[in-house]
């Protein structure tokens, strides 16, 4: 079925076809995935790609093909619900009314400021890939007025890092691999050339679609021709096809980074015309790189050094000028305690090669447009006061000056401090299953989240951090219930905005945004008074493409036509109008100034791994098996979907997966249930042996808990039998409080029987 261009719904009132974009619940990094959704006597039948929609042509994933039996689950939370917080870990919720819920929320909130003197008493969590991710700062910061908002997750390690090195050192968006995202005809533009090769680094698109980058576009360019090169400690299907593998060590990136800008270097194959004019620091780059030899580097990654060189001139020599090949990060470069050098090399080998902003490189956009910039702007209603004194804003620069969140991993030991002296009293959990997901130590945040007065959460499903924590439930909307903008990028680099169409009630579910905006006008109305109805935020926050929403809405999809290569030589790039990058120097910063400013290391380094036989060796003896998490799964998206019959039939267990040799090592085989086990936790999950990962090293599934099992206390749906962040250590992360050991930790293992002997 295919909708005719200018229309969103057709057929009759009882029959009907409505074409829409993706994004969320459930959650998803909002690709603009074009779907048409068929309603049928009022309730969702069936879904299908759209084939006009320019970015996924047609294609859907499994999870949006298997939304009928999410949308319509017998579990799924459809009317908002309270308990008495004496009954948290109890099945004892009650349905209630919007205002009901609405009026509980403003009494708490109004007894823990009264109860503290302060705003801050709130404390906001989110997650990211969600739709939640544009809302839960504007909950906290325009409705609460509070400070304390954070992505609970170690090391801020998802997403940030990166966003925040790209604009220190090329003073832009997130600089995405080229796939002709800013032309209506898309590859078939001739302006456009696919790359010659592509870097995937720390990343698995085809199954994560990251920040909205549809992964399948990658497909789409191998076939065109372009070859891959994957870094990655896990032969993965892009792996499997790909013209050289690094299999390297985890938590070595920056490493091999700096590896590779030394062969680049030594053999004089940078663009050496695009350096000198464009390019600040590069002299102190190269006398920093030739601090490290290539038997030290080698020693560290475990990838050859001929194996490097080889990458390296393939990268900066492709089509003779370099200027033809694009590297794509993942969150795995920031989930390791040198987060800050790895991308930081990484973006140097995009700049010293000329692949930055050129067809087939890397290209850039605006650091933040639309609500990805709304949304911290709305810390205006924050009093000086409260940003003074908010969770760990005594910690690095960072947080103090360039950040609007809290650094997650000073929250913890805050919600621990007794009831007299914790400033907090009052926690928000905006599509978070805290428990089971993010947080490092897990198990300690359980208690201390326990202690606090009022907790509420917005979601789908009764997940462990609900039945653990909460005392009123918020019952979420799907995409197919609700209108939306879905912006790439969240925001910061956003070539496409699609819209979500509204195409049935279900329950009495809202949107993120309909909660932050109704709520708002009850707690901060003087915040939203510009505004009368939610499509009239909409209209506002895409004013700048010169269409009202429902505009978009007939359209579909706007890719923003225009946009030129090599913006910095145009003027395009700065708010000044002049040839350069929007930095201090008007030139890509290899040596950052703004870190230099803040009292940091201005150029990347090679660090020690902490976790590691090396700085460790002690702890090594107990625990000499490197432990790598968090690879996506097809079926899940973090902690979501194990309710859902058709995904657990696909996925049923959380797998480790081990080497033959370690395998036979430890006396354990395929199918057999192991536990992994630290200083800091333990965790079990199904064997899976197989040679795509090195001797020596396992990975582990992660956010996995058991919704067939016991929701009440204390089994909290199995939230903490094969939670492997149970082993990840709160606060160790790395300079500027960036990068924790997600991907580069050390464990032991040993044969079980099961899991739950």
């Amino acid at each position: 079925m295919q909708i005719p261009e200018g229309e969103y719904r057709v057929g009759t009132d009882d029959d009907y076809y409505v074409r829409t974009n993706v994004w969320s619940a459930p959650g998803c990094h909002g690709a603009a995935c074009g779907a048409i959704l068929h309603i049928k006597d009022g309730k969702f039948v069936d879904i299908e790609g759209d084939e006009s929609n320019p970015i996924t042509q047609g294609r859907l994933c499994i999870k949006c093909l298997n939304m009928t039996e999410f949308e319509y689950h017998p579990e799924r939370i459809i009317y908002p619900m309270k308990r008495d917080p004496k009954d948290r870990g109890k099945n004892a919720w009650e349905r209630i009314t919007w205002d009901e819920a609405y009026d509980l929320i403003e009494e708490n909130y109004n007894k823990v400021v009264e109860k503290t003197g302060t705003p801050n008493a709130v404390l906001t969590l989110g997650g990211t890939g969600r739709e939640a991710t544009m809302f839960y700062p504007v909950i906290s910061f325009a409705d609460f007025r509070s400070a304390n908002v954070a992505a609970p997750i170690s090391g801020d390690s998802c997403y940030g890092p990166r966003c925040m090195m790209a604009a220190n050192i090329f003073g832009s968006g997130y600089p995405e691999v080229d796939s002709g995202m800013f032309f209506d005809d898309k590859y078939n533009d001739p302006r456009f050339e696919r790359p010659e090769y592509m870097i995937v680094w720390g990343s698995n698109p085809l199954v994560s679609n990251p920040a909205g980058y549809f992964g399948h576009q990658i497909i789409d360019m191998m076939k065109m021709g372009t070859k891959l090169i994957v870094v990655d400690p896990q032969i993965t299907w892009m792996g499997s096809r790909a013209e050289h593998v690094l299999q390297l060590r985890p938590g070595t990136d920056a490493a091999l980074a700096i590896g590779m800008l030394k062969v680049i270097v030594d053999e004089d194959i940078y663009d050496k015309e695009f350096v000198e004019k464009w390019v600040y620091g590069f002299d102190w780059l190269v006398e920093r790189i030739n601090k490290y030899s290539y038997e030290e580097i080698e020693k560290l990654t475990q990838v050859p050094t001929e194996q490097m060189r080889t990458v390296a001139r393939a990268y900066a020599t492709a089509d003779g000028t370099g200027r033809n090949c694009s590297i794509f990060m993942g969150v795995a470069m920031e989930m390791q305690t040198d987060a800050l050098s790895d991308i930081q090399a990484v973006l140097s080998l995009i700049a010293i090669t000329g692949n930055v902003d050129v067809p087939g490189g890397n290209v850039l956009g605006p650091k933040a447009s639309f609500t990805g910039a709304w949304r911290y702007e709305q810390i205006k209603w924050v009093a000086e006061k409260e940003k003074q004194s908010r969770i760990g804003n005594d910690r690095e620069p960072i947080e103090r000056n360039a950040l609007s969140n809290v650094q997650s991993d000073a929250i913890l030991p805050e919600l621990e401090l007794p009831d007299d002296q914790r400033t907090v009293h009052m926690i928000w959990f905006n599509s978070c299953n805290a428990l089971v997901c993010m947080p490092a130590e897990p198990q300690r945040w359980i208690k201390a989240c326990q202690k606090m007065d009022f907790n509420v959460v917005q979601d789908l499903f009764m997940t462990p951090t609900a039945m653990a924590l909460c005392d009123l439930f918020l019952p979420v909307s799907t995409f197919i219930e609700h209108d939306g903008v879905v912006q790439i990028h969240y925001g910061r680099h956003t070539p496409y905005l699609g819209a979500e169409v509204k195409a049935i009630d279900y329950g009495e579910t809202k949107s993120d945004l309909e909660v932050t905006f109704e709520l708002g006008k009850r707690l901060n109305p003087e915040a939203w008074a510009e505004y009368e109805t939610i499509e009239d935020f909409m209209d506002n926050q895409i004013e700048p493409t010169g269409m009202t929403f429902d505009e978009l809405r007939h359209k579909g999809i706007l890719s923003f036509n225009g946009w030129n290569y090599r913006k910095y030589e145009t003027g395009e790039l700065r708010s000044d109008g002049q040839p350069g990058f929007n930095t201090v120097t008007g030139m890509i910063e290899l040596y950052s100034l703004q870190l230099e400013s803040w009292g940091e290391e201005p150029l990347p380094m090679i660090e020690p791994v902490p976790f590691s036989k090396e700085s460790n060796p002690e702890m090594a003896e107990k625990y000499p098996i490197i432990l790598t998490t968090g690879g996506r799964k097809w079926t899940q998206f973090h902690s979501e979907w194990r309710q859902v019959k058709g995904m657990r039939e696909i996925d049923p267990w959380p797998v480790l997966t081990v080497n033959p040799e370690t395998a036979k090592e430890y006396g354990i085989s395929e199918g057999d249930w192991a536990e992994v086990f630290n200083d800091t936790g333990k965790a079990r999950l199904k064997v899976k042996v197989s040679p795509v990962i090195k001797p020596g090293m396992v990975h582990a599934t992660h956010a996995w808990w058991f919704p067939e099992q016991d929701g009440e206390a204390p089994n909290y749906f199995g939230a903490f039998k094969s939670n492997i962040n149970t082993l990840l250590p709160n606060d160790s992360c790395g300079r500027m409080y960036k990068g924790s050991p997600y991907k580069s930790n050390m464990c032991n293992i040993r044969r079980v029987t099961g899991l739950d002997d």
